[in-house]
């Protein structure tokens, strides 16, 4: 069966419910420069590093595990000419070798179930980056806690309010030094793009035995996005400055 992301995200610039004005604005905030090193961790297509590099010109590894996304990735940089600055890795976060202080920023948006969620993606992060140095994680949250009588979390989804987020970056010896939310705006671009790109794969492979599978499961995600989620799940990337 086809990855369904690999379906559903084939074309996200960026894979997240943010734009490209909020990235660049992280790459601020992160104070990035040319002298700057950055590891994306789970990077996906590589929209982020792309933004990074373009404007602030610092050197980025990206480090994901699906070759569809890698593959993607690779064509990106390649068609942006920035091969220079973004190296590509094609390997699981979990078992890449991190160095201690290696890094001037690390980032993980939208993918801390690498590490089993936000506590263990800092665990994992904090270490690589210098003192002084930056750990940025796009992470969902509840909006509403608790939640409504009715609705049931998927299984992994054991996110917590917004100020009890930003307060795990406290406990990890992290100092809050920014948050980037997600607009109402963010999540339908991102959501419906899932819609759009799934509708159109289901057009160009009608016998494919998986398709049934496919179509119910954008039409699952769909009803529970427009029923729940839109107004039950924010989004948000929250960095913190290692002291």
């Amino acid at each position: 069966m086809p990855w369904f992301y690999a379906v559903v995200e084939r074309e996200h610039e960026l894979q997240n419910p943010t734009s490209p004005e909020k990235i660049r604005l992280l790459g601020g905030r992160l104070r990035l420069g040319p002298e700057s090193r950055v590891l994306d961790v789970a990077s996906g297509r590589g929209g982020p590093a792309l933004l990074l590099a373009e404007t602030f010109g610092c050197r980025i590894t990206c480090v994901e595990a699906s070759e569809e996304f890698h593959a993607a990735a690779l064509a990106r940089v390649r068609e942006a000419g920035l091969e220079e600055l973004i190296g590509s890795v094609h390997a699981d976060a979990r078992t890449f070798r991190l160095e201690p202080s290696d890094y001037d920023a690390a980032l993980c948006l939208g993918a801390s179930f690498v590490w089993g969620g936000l506590e263990g993606t800092l665990e994992a992060l904090v270490p690589v980056v210098r003192p002084g140095g930056f750990v940025a994680v796009g992470e969902p949250y509840w909006r509403t806690w608790p939640l409504p009588e009715g609705f049931e979390p998927d299984e992994g989804e054991s996110f917590v309010t917004l100020s009890e987020t930003v307060e795990r970056f406290r406990g990890a010896g992290l100092a809050p030094v920014t948050m980037i939310d997600a607009s109402r705006d963010d999540w339908d671009r991102y959501e419906t793009l899932h819609w759009l790109a799934g509708e159109e794969w289901l057009h160009e492979h009608p016998g494919d035995p998986d398709a049934d599978e496919i179509r119910a499961r954008i039409e699952r995600h769909r009803d529970r996005y427009l029923r729940w989620e839109r107004d039950l799940l924010g989004w948000a990337i929250v960095a913190g400055r290692k002291r």
